[in-house]
């Protein structure tokens, strides 16, 4: 009797622990905080608030730019900003549109977004994770885009540029 009873309880754990439980999850709610944190970040930096920008990215982030060399940890990246914030003019990012996805349970999204830039046209995209209830930036990507037809152009533009800093590896 005791085995049949360990037999029955192990098989109503295992069947406990298998099981997912359903979560649910209001993608709408959340694309819309997302989308309203992303837009006052951007709005931070066009006004050159330096502590509401860098407040919205995680203290682990990681800021990718434009540039190859460019990877930098949140107070790397904020290091480098802080003398166009000082200046009161950091820079102006309008959004054109911007796609925004939703992890199964709700704390994590990935999106990309379609920029105007004072560049031209670039393509942000980025990871934002929410812990209790907040949102923060941990991973961005900007990008410069670069039509097809150009591209070969861009290529023989930056071929000096290219072998300098591949030199490094």
């Amino acid at each position: 009797m005791k085995k049949f009873l360990v037999l029955i309880l192990g098989i109503f754990f295992f069947y406990e622990c298998s099981t997912s439980k359903e979560i649910n999850v209001d993608t709408a709610a959340i694309k819309k905080e997302v989308h309203i944190l992303l837009v006052n970040w951007h709005k931070a930096a066009s006004e050159a608030n330096f502590e509401e920008y860098f407040g919205k990215m995680d203290s682990a982030a990681v800021y990718i730019g434009t540039a190859a060399e460019e990877i930098w940890t949140k107070k790397q990246f904020a290091a480098f900003s802080k003398p166009y914030f000082d200046k009161g003019k950091a820079w102006n990012f309008k959004t054109l549109e911007r796609n925004v996805y939703v992890n199964e349970n709700g704390n994590f999204v990935w999106f990309d977004e379609l920029l105007i830039t004072w560049m031209g046209t670039c393509r942000g995209s980025g990871v934002l994770e929410k812990k209790d209830t907040i949102w923060k930036i941990k991973h961005y990507v900007l990008s410069v885009t670069i039509p097809n037809d150009d591209i070969q152009a861009v290529i023989l533009a930056k071929k000096k540029n290219d072998a300098l800093f591949l030199e490094k590896y």
